[in-house]
């Protein structure tokens, strides 16, 4: 099982779901993806890019000989996991998404959409870096809500250049002067979307929406009581749910 984290976070944002999912039997892959966690931080955009992004994670499972997977991703990571259900079906035999539906919706983004993605533009500012750091990264932490996991998170973002690794998939894949990317095709896995009604950055219609472009068992729930990291809020509810989609049959 291939395990996506987001941003700002790092692998051991799944560090809830492994052991149970390790229980169950399963083979657990959770990288921490390039500009974040300890992976690697190149300055250069193009690496950055989505294309390259599922690249690498086939890349890695293949030397791991991994010949077909489930693929659970969250935020950047579930806009990978969509990526890699689409472009190759023969290597993923179901997915997990968490608050991010298929890429695809994005096209049709709601005014009301645009506002909670506000800090995709503050992104792309050339100081950015600096209104994120100052008084005490208040910035950054208001933008979290100041949620637990914050303090870890800063922990892996101090370091000098470590910020702007992680602003670099937003700057490489968000840039409103960048051309439309080309649509993904229809997903011809089983999925399995989770959205809340507390995600401070991404409207349910985001998820709901995704079953347009799913062919096969598409099933969607929402998680009460949680924020936009709803793996940190409420573990054990969401391992639950993601382990019982993939004992269910079918197609």
């Amino acid at each position: 099982m291939l395990l996506l984290h987001g941003f700002p976070g790092s692998s051991s944002d799944w560090r809830h779901q492994i052991p149970a999912l390790l229980a169950t039997g399963y083979r657990v892959v959770a990288p921490d993806l390039l500009g974040l966690g300890r992976s690697a931080k190149p300055p250069e955009l193009e690496p950055y890019m989505a294309a390259r992004e599922i690249e690498r994670m086939l890349e890695l499972v293949t030397r791991l000989g991994v010949a077909t997977m489930m693929v659970v991703g969250h935020d950047r990571g579930a806009g990978v996991a969509w990526g890699l259900a689409a472009l190759h079906p023969e290597r993923v035999e179901k997915l997990v998404a968490l608050t991010v539906g298929h890429p695809n919706t994005a096209r049709d983004i709601s005014v009301e959409q645009r506002e909670k993605s506000w800090y995709m533009l503050l992104f792309q500012l050339d100081g950015a870096e600096t209104l994120l750091r100052q008084d005490d990264w208040r910035l950054f932490r208001d933008l979290l809500r100041h949620h637990p996991g914050t303090p870890e998170w800063l922990s892996h973002l101090a370091p000098e250049g470590a910020l702007s690794a992680a602003l670099n998939w937003y700057r490489a894949n968000r840039h409103p002067a960048a051309p439309p990317r080309p649509l993904l095709p229809d997903v011809t896995v089983p999925a399995f979307g989770l959205y809340t009604l507390g995600d401070h950055y991404l409207l349910p219609a985001y998820m709901l929406e995704s079953h347009r472009f799913v062919r096969r068992r598409w099933r969607c729930e929402r998680v009460d009581g949680v924020s936009h990291f709803m793996m940190l809020d409420r573990p054990a509810e969401v391992t639950r749910l993601i382990l019982d989609f993939l004992a269910e049959g079918g197609s």
